[in-house]
């Protein structure tokens, strides 16, 4: 599928005189917007960008993305598991 994003000419030309990279950008662009929103996931993502794994890893890395970080809540209530799975009384 392709998207085309229509910008008025005299912006179009500014943005690639500045970003000679700019359809790549723009398509990393909306692939890590939809990653964020959860609509991609790091595969889909991965095959997007054309990145292997370790590769998208380094993607979100550099844009301040942490896939499934651990809440507080995440965190106790894996402790309380393992309470349970130990038989742990403290």
């Amino acid at each position: 599928m392709s998207v085309i994003l229509e910008l008025p000419k005299d912006i179009e030309d500014k943005l690639r005189r500045e970003n000679p990279n700019l359809d790549s950008d723009l398509r990393e662009a909306c692939a890590l917007a939809l990653f964020r929103k959860g609509t991609l996931n790091h595969y889909q993502l991965s095959r997007i960008l054309r990145l292997d794994r370790f590769e998208t890893d380094a993607f979100l890395k550099r844009h301040g993305v942490t896939e499934q970080a651990l809440t507080p809540t995440d965190l106790e209530a894996d402790r309380n598991t393992l309470r349970k799975v130990l038989d742990l009384t403290q």
